[in-house]
């Protein structure tokens, strides 16, 4: 735990908590003892009652303009970017100018940026084992705009902006938005009858548990001031090195070991021109079809360990927050 006293508050400000990623990375905070403050556009008394964060002042604005997230962001330690474009749409309409206005918030405050990213970032050149130093050529639409914010990230350290972007494999957990596992692999609300697994059977895999990436952040945002203006680090996660053995601890913490596994349905070709999620994830479905992990070595050698949930009680975790699992099977 932090040795933050009321004397020695530390404030963060979140943009994106209403987010899978960026809702754990404020409770994860809340436990060390950050002060969180998180930016929104709903209304305080709904955002309020999102109480599994832990204390979370909410203030109203929009990411989207630079003067409400520099308004936020004062006196503010760390900022932890966390946005992203509603339905997974418009990256570079709405995903760069938010990050253009955090990044102004930064400079504006001296805190600390940091910034979830994934392996959108990468081409075949890179794959199979990613390091922070791997090249960065991607063959998509979403790839080259996720590489162009990193170097936003890093034209800013050249004016003293400092940042860190934390990269990971496919997001699940409990709290988590639209994803490949929340949206087509399980059904919400439904016992885990069937499992459906996107990828390759026989091809590894790269998982992030939403809460140990959210430990992360939170450990490195103790240790930020130990930092150089620009750094990445690789989270590892759950490596599965053959891909199917994931829908198969799916089912297993779901408490049905026989349930079917199932390849891609023909609705999912059907319904993707129609439907947000599903048009922009199938540009970025070739990672399933070849191994791509994360090598978590400098992430450990800076934390001493990277922090990790066992896969089943990962997944049960999730499945009974998803509704597919009695609460009860957490303690089974």
């Amino acid at each position: 735990m932090s040795s933050r006293t009321p004397s020695n508050p530390r404030f963060a400000l979140i943009i994106g908590a209403d987010g899978g990623i960026g809702g754990e990375i404020a409770k994860a905070l809340n436990a060390r003892g950050w002060s969180v403050r998180a930016l929104t556009r709903r209304t305080g008394a709904k955002a309020a009652t999102d109480d599994w964060r832990g204390p979370v002042a909410w203030i109203r604005g929009d990411a989207m303009r630079a003067a409400d997230v520099i308004a936020a962001a004062k006196d503010a330690s760390i900022i932890v970017h966390a946005a992203n474009p509603p339905g997974y749409q418009n990256w570079r309409g709405l995903a760069m100018p938010m990050l253009a206005n955090s990044i102004a918030a930064a400079k504006a405050s001296g805190a600390r940026l940091m910034f979830p990213g994934n392996v959108y970032n990468y081409g075949p050149d890179a794959f199979a084992l990613l390091r922070e130093t791997s090249p960065q050529h991607p063959l998509t639409r979403k790839g080259k705009i996720r590489v162009e914010m990193e170097e936003m990230l890093r034209a800013a350290a050249n004016e003293g902006v400092r940042s860190v972007v934390v990269r990971a494999g496919d997001f699940f957990g409990p709290h988590q938005p639209a994803s490949w596992f929340k949206s087509l692999m399980i059904t919400p609300g439904k016992p885990v009858t069937s499992v459906i697994y996107p990828g390759d059977f026989e091809t590894g895999h790269a998982w992030a548990y939403l809460p140990d990436l959210a430990e992360t952040f939170a450990e490195i945002a103790d240790r930020e001031a130990d930092l150089p203006v620009f750094d990445t680090f690789h989270f590892g996660g759950h490596w599965i090195a053959r891909g199917v053995d994931f829908a198969e601890a799916v089912r297993r913490a779901g408490g049905h070991p026989r349930a079917s596994i199932k390849r891609l349905p023909l609705w999912f070709h059907v319904a993707t021109p129609f439907v947000g999620f599903l048009r922009e994830a199938k540009e970025m479905s070739y990672l399933w079809q070849v191994p791509v992990q994360l090598d978590n070595a400098k992430l450990a050698k800076f934390l001493g360990a990277e922090p990790h949930t066992p896969l089943e009680a990962a997944l049960t975790a999730t499945l009974i927050e998803l509704g597919c699992l009695a609460p009860m099977a957490q303690a089974a």
